[in-house]
């Protein structure tokens, strides 16, 4: 039988957080790769049962460890412009931030800590389109000031938290 990650409060964590054992995160780097990997698959690679790794994949998506999504490329399906905007903003970072959330085209929000408030990463069509989104930004009472960072290159993109 295969044993559920394992839940540690200590100085070196926060509390409740899941501490994955090496089982575990062989696992999720098998799905990292190919996320419609069988579980038999999976299995081999590690050396479990296809029902102990279904069982462990379950209570790692029960726990919210992991979530299993497609992954698009933006470029690949027409929106050759992403950027990160930068948001200095007065009162209630939330409601911003909640604000924000709400726009479709923007895909990341992040409250942060430094010269800027809020951090949030757009897709976009075109540079026009770019700036219509910056337009919905400003518009929100408390923003004060954006700062835009275009990217022009993505040389590393990865999901592999907490594996290695």
């Amino acid at each position: 039988m295969t044993t559920p990650p394992k839940v540690r409060q200590s100085a070196d964590a926060r509390p409740g957080a899941v501490v994955l054992d090496d089982l575990s995160k062989r696992i999720i780097e098998q799905l990292q790769e190919d996320g419609r990997k069988p579980y038999a698959a999976i299995g081999k690679a590690v050396g479990l049962s296809e029902a102990a790794v279904r069982q462990r994949v379950q209570r790692l998506l029960d726990a919210g460890v992991m979530q299993i999504v497609a992954v698009t490329d933006p470029l690949t399906l027409g929106f050759p412009r992403q950027a990160m905007i930068g948001i200095k903003c007065e009162g209630d970072l939330e409601m911003v931030a909640d604000e924000l959330a709400s726009i479709d085209e923007i895909d990341y929000v992040v409250l942060t800590a430094g010269s800027l408030d809020i951090m949030c990463e757009v897709v976009c069509g075109d540079d026009q389109h770019l700036l219509d989104i910056l337009g919905k930004i400003r518009a929100i009472p408390t923003v004060r000031a954006t700062e835009t960072f275009v990217y022009l290159k993505l040389r590393k993109q990865t999901y592999s938290w907490g594996t290695r």
